[in-house]
């Protein structure tokens, strides 16, 4: 049922600055009218919907008429009209226990039959009960026990009708009518199951789409924190180590201080200039996705999924850049040892940042424990398989002023990486000393084909 309602500030008084303005004389101001709110009441009665139980009353009431009709000249008289308004007063249970209501009128009308009273009008209320067990069963178990009693009431009902038409001849017309109760009665509850599969089922997909929508949030929040870590963290480690060595070479090498807050400057700019377009990435809104768009695997960055679905996307770093990458770290203090072997091939786009944020954070490691002045030797092979990365430091440049923290999720987000791509990742402590990564990344069946993550 739909209701209007009304609030208490449909009654509050007009501001005394609109009031000192009043309409022209024979003109009427029209008056402000707020907007109408409709709300959907649904109406209970006994834990029921009204309209359910208005209609079970009207149709016992139905059955306690036709009993009280036929109560002077019927047999039984009020007897059977008493029977009669019991089977009228079960039915209104007829929605919550129908196999109940059901046994229930079968056993009087087993007693008209017993009295020899015959059918009589109130016997739709059988008809009625037959009905709703079928529909409301749990079971259609019931539903065939009921129709099998109601053949046996069929056969008994035609015995006690005295006329001239054969008794059978009336059976087959009690059959048939109550054969087209019973099947009406399947038709509506496999209709009615139907549409409770049907809500179901909706339900369902739409827990299922929450779920994949908590999915893909953790799955984007996990990405944007490995971004933020490659963009941030590294570059904040180059600054740091070069901050702390101008600081102490101000007195004693002006010229090599002043080259590493160059460095610090320019390490500042490029990080801020990688996080403007990140956070630029995380402001822009795409269109929607129509649903019959078939779903894009992505890979671990995203990659994959831009240009098809809709999905913002900024620029990632390629192989190509690697160059710049370790002047970068060269200018840091680090001594790097770079060899590439074999043809570089065609990689996908999530395979090739893959491989250059492990760069990254080898060197970033080496730069942030081994310290300035550590030499590292970096390799790149290329092989028909696989693309394997090696960065090992000696350990034995200058320490850092201040011990790194511990408890960073580097290795931790390289490890992500690489699982992505089934690759394997070894880090560790070398036993002449210093540290060494090795990361085998296996290479897609066919090139330039996206690893879906």
């Amino acid at each position: 049922m739909r209701g209007f309602v009304s609030t208490a500030a449909d009654a509050a008084p007009v501001h005394p600055h609109v009031c000192a303005h009043r309409a022209p004389a024979g003109r009427a101001r029209p008056t402000p009218r707020r907007p109408v709110r409709w709300v959907t009441v649904k109406r209970t009665l006994f834990g029921r919907p009204l309209r359910s139980v208005a209609f079970d009353v009207a149709v016992s009431g139905f059955v306690v008429l036709f009993g009280l009709a036929g109560a002077v000249n019927q047999r039984g008289g009020w007897w059977a009209t008493g029977v009669g308004a019991a089977m009228a007063v079960v039915l209104l249970f007829r929605r919550t226990h129908p196999s109940a209501v059901t046994a229930v009128v079968a056993v009087l009308a087993l007693v008209q039959v017993v009295a020899g009273w015959g059918p009589l009008a109130f016997d739709v209320a059988v008809l009625i009960a037959l009905y709703s067990v079928v529909k409301y069963a749990e079971k259609l178990r019931d539903g065939i026990v009921a129709g099998i009693v109601a053949a046996v009431g069929v056969v008994l009902g035609a015995l006690q009708i005295e006329g001239t038409v054969a008794w059978w001849a009336t059976a087959i017309w009690f059959a048939l009518v109550t054969g087209a109760v019973w099947l009406m009665g399947l038709n509506v509850r496999t209709r009615r199951l139907y549409v409770v599969s049907l809500e179901e089922r909706a339900t369902t997909l739409e827990r299922e789409r929450e779920a994949e929508a908590r999915a893909a949030v953790a799955e984007e929040r996990t990405r944007i924190a490995r971004e933020l870590h490659d963009v941030v963290a590294h570059s904040m480690a180059v600054m740091i180590v070069q901050a702390d060595g101008a600081r102490y070479m101000f007195d004693r090498d002006p010229e090599t201080a002043r080259e590493a807050v160059r460095v610090v400057a320019d390490t500042g700019r490029q990080a801020l200039e990688e996080m403007r377009r990140l956070v630029g990435v995380l402001r822009e809104t795409s269109a929607p996705e129509p649903a019959a768009a078939p779903a894009v695997a992505a890979g671990p960055d995203g990659v994959g999924a831009s240009g098809l679905s809709g999905e913002p996307t900024h620029r990632r770093p390629a192989l190509v850049e690697l160059p710049e990458l370790l002047d970068r770290f060269r200018a840091a203090g680090l001594r790097i040892d770079w060899r590439v072997t074999g043809e570089p091939p065609a990689l996908p786009p999530g395979l090739e940042l893959t491989v250059y944020r492990v760069v990254q954070e080898a060197l970033t490691n080496a730069l942030k424990h081994a310290g300035v002045g550590a030499t590292v030797a970096l390799s790149l092979d290329h092989t028909p398989d696989a693309v394997a990365v090696r960065a090992v430091d000696d350990g034995r440049g200058r320490p850092p002023v201040r011990p790194a923290p511990s408890g960073g999720h580097g290795l931790v987000g390289m490890r992500e990486r690489v699982t992505v791509y089934d690759g394997s990742l070894t880090a560790g402590p070398r036993l002449a000393g210093g540290w060494q990564v090795e990361v085998r990344l296996p290479l897609p069946s066919s090139t330039g084909t996206e690893v879906a993550a």
